[in-house]
């Protein structure tokens, strides 16, 4: 699994490059067939937001989370695209 990892108005530390690839090596446990991921993280005034765009085979989700943390908003951001990709694999495994 690929990610790419961008920051708008804010700078990518080593630090918060390193949670976003231990967090998302979450998703890659539920399910294998993840190829590339791309993480957009935006300060805006107060509010810290994560985006991230997940490309499967066949199918592509996307989730985005805002806090006033951006920790916090990247947690919440994995735990969306947990949910999204554990249904996608429900409804490939039914197939």
């Amino acid at each position: 699994m690929q990610i790419n990892l961008s920051g708008h108005h804010v700078e990518v530390t080593s630090s918060l490059r390193e949670y976003v690839v231990t967090k998302f090596s979450k998703l890659e446990r539920h399910f294998d067939h993840i190829n590339n991921v791309h993480v957009v993280l935006t300060v805006e005034k107060l509010n810290q937001k994560a985006e991230a765009n997940v490309h499967m085979n066949g199918s592509e989700v996307f989730a985005s989370a805002v806090n006033a943390d951006m920790y916090a908003s990247i947690d919440t951001l994995v735990d969306k695209l947990d949910r999204q990709i554990l249904k996608y694999k429900g409804k490939v495994a039914q197939h």
